[in-house]
């Protein structure tokens, strides 16, 4: 077996346990958005405004199925649409308050979380856990989060 596949078995293992960690974390806070969902507002939250293109291309869904969550999301208060910052003519989509606060909540939640399992690692590891699964993250596009960049939201 390779290094990529004792790695790739490694990450799908500790994916499992990330996820248990993330609906744990929604469910105590909003238990009406799907993880699709909450996936949408953390996007808007961290990148800010976004086309309905944009926000299709991150999440790798055809346009119609991210105009639904869209949709739903304004629906229930999570997302607003506005007019485009570079042009009159077309619409982005926002976190609103409501959503970027239970981003930032379900954030502190997983982090809480998180920081319990990480405590209970070998000390030792822990440094080349962190460059290990930052240089993954940026392999994978997703922008960095730090609970010291949120700070408590409207």
């Amino acid at each position: 077996m390779s290094d990529v596949d004792d790695l790739t078995d490694a990450v799908l293992t500790a994916s499992r346990l990330l996820i248990a960690v993330s609906a744990r974390s929604l469910a105590a806070v909003e238990e009406t958005l799907t993880l699709p969902q909450l996936r949408m507002v953390v996007l808007l939250d961290s990148r800010g405004p976004m086309s309905l293109t944009a926000l299709a291309d991150l999440l790798e869904v055809n346009p119609s199925t991210a105009k639904r969550m869209i949709d739903r999301l304004i629906t229930s208060g999570m997302a607003d649409r506005e007019p485009s910052p570079t042009s009159r003519r077309e619409v982005v989509v926002v976190a609103s308050a409501q959503g970027r606060r239970v981003v930032s909540e379900v954030m502190a939640r997983r982090r809480a979380e998180i920081s319990t399992i990480v405590a209970r690692m070998p000390e030792h590891l822990r440094h080349g856990l962190v460059e290990a699964l930052t240089a993954f993250a940026e392999a994978g596009g997703e922008p960095r989060w730090s609970a010291r960049d949120h700070a408590e939201v409207d």
